[in-house]
C-alpha cells in the first residue's frame, strides 16, 4: 500500500531496532536526542510525521538488547560502516508520550527489547531532558531501498535528509496488524498515561 508520496527524510535508529520494527516485533521507540541535534545535545524533536527507518550502527550494542528479542535476528555486531544500507520500512507516528518515570517505563517490560543497561543509559543521559516513547505505524517495504551510505549520514543526530535520489517509495504492508497495534498502544497508554 502507498499514498504515492516518496519519503525523503529518515529517522536514525539502531539497525537491530529497525529490523525489529520492520518484523513487527516492537512498535515504539525511546528518544531523547543525539549529541548533534539541531536544537542542541539531547533535544529530540518529532520533526516529521512520516519517515523512513534509517539503520545505524553508531553506538549499537547487541548486548543491550534482551537475548530473547534477538531470536532470528542478526547476532553479530557490525564492525565497520557498510558502503550501502537497506531501508526496509517507513513509519508514521501513531502516538507519543513523555515517559514520566522509570517505574512507569518498567511496566512496558514485554513490549520493548532494551536490556537494563540501555534503559539506565537512556534515563541517565541528560536527566533534565524528557525521554519520549514514540509509537509507530510501520510499513514493511515490499522491496528494501538500497542506498549509498554517505558521510553526510554519519553522526549522532536523529533526522537524516535522504534527498531525491535516495527517497523511499512507501509501498508495502503493515508490520503489525491494526488490531494488535491498537492493543499495544493501549498497553503503552495504560503504563505511561
Amino acid at each position: 500500500m502507498s499514498d504515492g508520496a516518496a519519503v525523503e527524510v529518515a529517522l536514525k535508529e539502531w539497525a537491530i531496532v529497525c529490523d525489529l520494527l520492520a518484523a513487527g516485533r516492537m512498535s515504539f521507540l525511546l528518544r531523547k536526542g543525539g549529541v548533534h541535534e539541531d536544537h542542541g545535545p539531547g533535544r529530540f524533536r518529532l520533526e516529521e510525521e512520516r519517515f523512513a527507518l534509517f539503520p545505524a550502527w553508531e553506538h549499537e550494542k547487541l548486548a543491550w538488547i534482551k537475548p530473547d528479542w534477538l531470536g532470528g535476528m542478526r547476532s553479530e555486531p557490525v564492525e565497520e560502516q557498510p558502503e550501502t544500507l537497506a531501508i526496509r520500512a517507513v513509519a508514521g507516528v501513531a502516538r507519543a508520550w513523555v515517559v514520566p518515570s522509570r517505574e512507569a517505563f518498567d511496566r512496558l517490560e514485554g513490549l520493548h527489547p532494551w536490556a537494563e543497561p540501555q534503559v539506565d543509559l537512556r534515563f541517565g543521559y541528560k536527566p533534565e531532558r524528557p525521554l519520549y516513547a514514540v509509537a509507530l505505524r510501520v510499513t514493511r517495504l515490499a522491496e528494501p531501498r538500497v542506498i549509498a551510505n554517505r558521510p553526510a549520514y554519519a553522526g549522532c543526530r536523529s533526522w537524516v535528509p535522504l534527498g531525491g535520489e535516495a527517497a523511499v517509495d512507501p509501498i508495502g504492508d503493515p508490520a503489525v496488524e491494526p488490531a494488535e497495534l491498537e492493543r499495544r498502544l493501549a498497553a503503552i497508554d495504560a503504563a505511561l498515561g
